[in-house]
């Protein structure tokens, strides 16, 4: 179909199309949903359509005018091979079905905009076809990055290998960077080009609010008395920390204040069974699996334990929330990194649970949390401005409009 022809069938108003490969985790689908949300509440005639590999996408509200389509997913192995989530095939013939469903919705919904998180060539390069048949049609393609991808020394070879800075370089028309560059510039001692560095927007971070529904706690006794709030995310990696925390208050049964620990929906079934019990032994713990509203929970709480993944420090920082982070540095660094500069400066507290994880260090740093500053005690301008930033630049790139070019891709080089 030819860009004239495609423009020509299109009814309804603009669209946005956005890419997350990931199908492990919550932190690529939540970044994006939050996104949606918030542009379509911005452009009464906008929709935007998601295109996601989490097998839970379906447990979150979207606002009026977002939609998704699932591929199929794919999980990544300890050893950085990929294998298919629950289709009996071949990674590489899931990877082709992925990249079809891609290229087809693509060229059906004909967005405006593009915008792909986190990977530039997506997931083994499964976008890269879409992406060029896009700019060809003259839609403006982003990428988005987190404040933080990972240690220069890990990230650069990861991204020789993938061609990405060729694709930053000769196919997108920006790059915005939900983050400020006084904590983190995520290229930091990869070889950018100039032509690349103009292209970056730090937006700032990407503010949270209570969802409209309320959260369906499982621990109803919570809502009547302070708590504080656990949570490793999706919890396929955070084990150590619930087990931790449970471990303070075994060994002392008197600690306060009260626990409410969210597991997550990728921990193992046989861990939650564990965890759960000794919660139940436990007169100031309680615990839950999973509730798709977290921004309900961690407006509720006194304070928040955390790993340190993006969206919850967004939302740390959102509710204003005394918090101690206690950062993976397995596969990645990125939430390391991420604590330490958010500890130097302020924003939240620290602890490292690498080394031996002493059950009374975890009960000190439950004690003190109430006598923490809170974020807003930090005066960083532009902290989180990230929503509105995004509003901006997706009305600028409206103006714009499309410019359907022949796609000519520069050497490798330069």
């Amino acid at each position: 179909m030819g860009t004239g022809q495609a423009l020509a069938r299109r009814s309804g108003g603009r669209r946005i199309l956005i890419y997350s490969h990931d199908s492990f985790g919550l932190g690529h689908l939540r970044r994006c949903r939050a996104i949606a949300n918030a542009l379509v509440d911005a452009y009464k005639d906008l929709s935007v359509l998601i295109l996601s590999g989490s097998p839970i996408i379906g447990s979150f509200d979207f606002g009026k005018r977002v939609d998704f389509v699932r591929v199929p997913g794919m999980i990544k192995l300890s050893n950085g091979d990929y294998t298919s989530h629950a289709l009996d095939l071949a990674p590489e013939h899931t990877l082709e079905v992925r990249a079809s469903i891609l290229q087809h919705t693509a060229a059906t919904f004909d967005p405006d905009i593009f915008i792909v998180d986190k990977e530039p060539l997506g997931l083994r390069g499964e976008a890269e076809a879409t992406l060029k048949t896009l700019k060809q049609r003259g839609v403006r393609l982003v990428l988005g990055l987190r404040d933080i991808m990972d240690d220069p020394d890990q990230l650069a070879p990861e991204w020789e290998r993938k061609k990405a800075m060729p694709a930053l370089r000769d196919l997108y028309d920006e790059i915005w960077v939900y983050g400020l560059p006084q904590i983190c510039d995520p290229l930091e001692g990869l070889a950018t080009p100039a032509s690349v560095r103009r292209k970056i927007t730090y937006t700032g971070y990407l503010r949270r609010e209570a969802s409209a529904y309320a959260a369906s706690l499982e621990a109803p006794s919570l809502t009547d008395e302070p708590f504080i709030l656990v949570t490793p995310g999706g919890g396929g990696d955070g084990e150590a920390l619930v087990d931790w925390v449970l471990h303070a208050y075994e060994n002392d049964p008197r600690l306060n204040p009260r626990a409410l620990i969210v597991f997550g929906p990728f921990m193992s079934q046989e861990r939650q069974r564990d965890f759960r019990e000794r919660a139940a032994a436990l007169p100031n713990v309680d615990a839950i699996t999973f509730d798709a509203n977290m921004e309900s929970l961690i407006a509720e709480a006194d304070g928040v334990i955390a790993m340190g993944g993006y969206n919850t420090f967004c939302e740390i920082l959102s509710f204003d929330k005394r918090a101690i982070i206690m950062p993976r540095t397995k596969p990645r660094m990125e939430q390391h990194i991420r604590a330490s500069r958010a500890s130097a400066i302020g924003l939240t507290g620290m602890i490292d649970g690498d080394g031996i994880r002493d059950p009374r260090d975890m009960a000190t740093a439950i004690r003190q949390i109430r006598n923490r500053p809170r974020p807003s005690e930090v005066i960083v301008p532009g902290l989180l401005d990230g929503l509105d930033s995004v509003i901006r630049l997706v009305g600028r790139a409206f103006e714009i409009g499309r410019s359907p070019i022949p796609l000519l891709l520069a050497s490798e080089g330069g």
